[in-house]
């Protein structure tokens, strides 16, 4: 009966094409929703995932991502280089100013404060520049975050800090080397324009040496937001983050527990993660609906070929494994095609910093979705099958 059931599916190519289709179009829209959702959750720990080099990461005990952060003051710098284990332990300073653009609009940014003597942290901006242009006064290099159109600069020198008021108005350019920005009436000189990780949200960064962050954000009594440390060869990561919690009173956990922290606060307190779950939610309502409209109709318009079989002495429990092997066979071909066609179109939004990463429970989540479906729709479709008369076969023509 296998090999029957099997001939049924592919006798009316018409059919079995839109089966595979529908069960398809399913299996991809569950499955790149949920790239969709975890590439925007691999942008929210971005900071993390800049500085693979930090396996320790240290703050105040308060704080339970990146997105939210208390400083530290300057001294818990000294306790925990202190620590027996620690390789080295570098600041990193986070805040966020308001940029007056030369042609008088304005802009917000995340800046990002590094240790002047390593630069740990600063991004490495492309064109064969380096971040040691941090080193010149008042530097900083640009970066878009995820953002568009957020770094644009007068394109006629005419517009340029003018004494006529603000030219909103203007033609404009990217920033670029040797462009100045004023931030709490201090000039800044932008040296380059990185292409870090994107972030999410998005938002434009800015990054700069420790002694200029102070200078452009005076009055503050801490600054410290996180202390990125690399233990000593002969040390775990999690052993020297235990080590600094109990020694310093400061949370110290590692990189990755950090990247778990991180999404889950962007799932519990982001209504921007409200939104996108909703749309998963709406891709997967719609993707079942076809998968399940396109199995019942489909076994259905075959009722005439299952009453034959019943009339010629096929059981109930025969022609119901006939329906569930159609429906498994639907679901391995649709789900591959799906999840292929999802995987080839990932490879290419993702080359144009398209939010999108296919991790393991993306095409496992798509490959579930449908199967319950298809059994779902299986067991309703079998109901007609199993309560028909095989005389209808005579009772059309």
């Amino acid at each position: 009966m296998f090999e029957v059931a099997v001939k049924m599916l592919m006798h009316d190519r018409t059919k079995y094409l839109g089966l595979f289709t529908g069960i398809g179009f399913t299996a991809f829209l569950v499955t790149f929703a949920m790239a969709y959702f975890a590439g925007f959750m691999t942008r929210g720990f971005a900071l993390v995932s800049e500085n693979p080099s930090a396996t320790v990461w240290v703050m105040d005990p308060a704080v339970h991502s990146t997105e939210a952060t208390i400083n530290m003051s300057d001294a818990s710098l000294g306790l925990v280089r202190s620590i027996k284990g620690v390789s080295y332990a570098v600041p990193l300073y986070l805040g966020d100013v308001t940029a007056r653009f030369p042609n008088g609009h304005f802009q917000s940014f995340q800046i990002i404060g590094v240790d002047d003597a390593i630069l740990s942290g600063a991004p490495k901006p492309g064109n064969a520049l380096s971040a040691a242009l941090l080193h010149m006064p008042d530097s900083v290099i640009v970066d878009g975050g995820g953002s568009s159109g957020k770094l644009q600069t007068p394109l006629h020198t005419k517009d340029m800090w003018p004494y006529d008021g603000a030219h909103l108005g203007v033609p404009t350019r990217k920033l670029r080397y040797g462009d100045t920005l004023i931030i709490n009436d201090k000039r800044v000189v932008v040296r380059a324009v990185s292409s870090t990780i994107p972030r999410f949200p998005p938002r434009p960064l800015m990054y700069t040496t420790q002694s200029n962050f102070k200078r452009l954000n005076p009055g503050e009594n801490r600054y410290i937001t996180f202390i990125m440390v690399k233990g000593e060869k002969n040390i775990s990561a999690t052993l020297l983050a235990q080590n600094i919690s109990a020694q310093t009173g400061l949370k110290a956990i590692t990189s990755d527990e950090l990247k778990k922290e991180t999404v889950k606060w962007f799932l519990i307190n982001s209504e921007d993660v409200g939104d996108m779950i909703n749309m998963v939610i709406l891709a997967m309502l719609v993707g079942f609906g076809v998968t399940g409209v396109m199995l019942y109709m489909f076994t259905y318009e075959n009722l005439r070929q299952y009453a034959v079989l019943k009339a010629m002495g096929a059981s109930n429990n025969q022609l119901v494994n006939m329906v569930f092997t159609q429906a498994f066979i639907g679901v391995i071909v649709g789900s591959g095609i799906g999840i292929g066609g999802c995987a080839l179109l990932g490879e290419s939004v993702a080359s144009v910093d398209f939010p999108f990463r296919m991790m393991w429970f993306a095409p496992v989540l798509g490959f579930l979705g449908v199967l319950i479906v298809s059994i779902t729709a299986a067991v309703i479709s079998v109901r007609p099958v199993l309560h028909m008369e095989p005389g209808i076969v005579f009772s059309q023509r």
